[in-house]
């Protein structure tokens, strides 16, 4: 974990804000996709994002995620489960896009795959979570991408001291002084 050259938060966490960070927690979602292309050969255009979306199931987390991303809601016009929250067809793709595959990286703790995924998504559609949802995860996602977790107590700790105020700018920089002194 490093700071941000251009917010001086946590890299990742500054996204939404951070033109920077929202670079790099979008280039997760986009770098898989593009994977997933180049493994099939399939070109990058609205069929095989519609046919991922079809069938959700048999695709990893970042394939579908970037797919929705490259398909446009019929009801809002936004991307497809990015639109505002209450726009029904983006509220139940929202949802479908947890039916994906999630495969943790070798050397990471179980389950710091499914963490990592529901932080981009909470930082990546921030109008659709709390204002301390997003705090929360705008912290949290440079850890789970470090490899790292929270124990339930840090977590429990991070969580009450959002909840009693504590912004980003004293968060961040505890986080990162407790990466430096806490092993992986």
């Amino acid at each position: 974990m490093r700071r941000c050259q251009d917010c001086g938060g946590v890299e990742y966490g500054g996204a939404p804000s951070c033109a920077r960070c929202a670079n790099l927690v979008d280039a997760l979602v986009e770098d898989g996709y593009r994977a997933f292309l180049a493994e099939t050969g399939l070109p990058d255009e609205p069929e095989p994002a519609e046919m991922v979306v079809a069938e959700i199931k048999p695709y990893d987390w970042r394939v579908v995620d970037a797919a929705f991303d490259r398909l446009t809601c019929a009801q809002c016009g936004d991307r497809r489960g990015r639109g505002p929250a209450g726009c029904q067809p983006c509220d139940l793709d929202e949802g479908f896009r947890y039916a994906a595959r999630e495969t943790d990286r070798p050397g990471v703790p179980p389950m710091n795959e499914h963490a990592v995924r529901v932080g981009v998504a909470v930082v990546r559609n921030a109008h659709r979570h709390s204002p301390r949802a997003l705090l929360g995860w705008r912290l949290g996602l440079p850890v789970v991408l470090d490899g790292r977790m929270f124990t339930t107590d840090e977590a429990q700790n991070l969580r009450a001291r959002i909840n009693k105020g504590a912004g980003y700018d004293e968060l961040a920089a505890e986080l990162l002084e407790w990466a430096a002194t806490t092993r992986r």
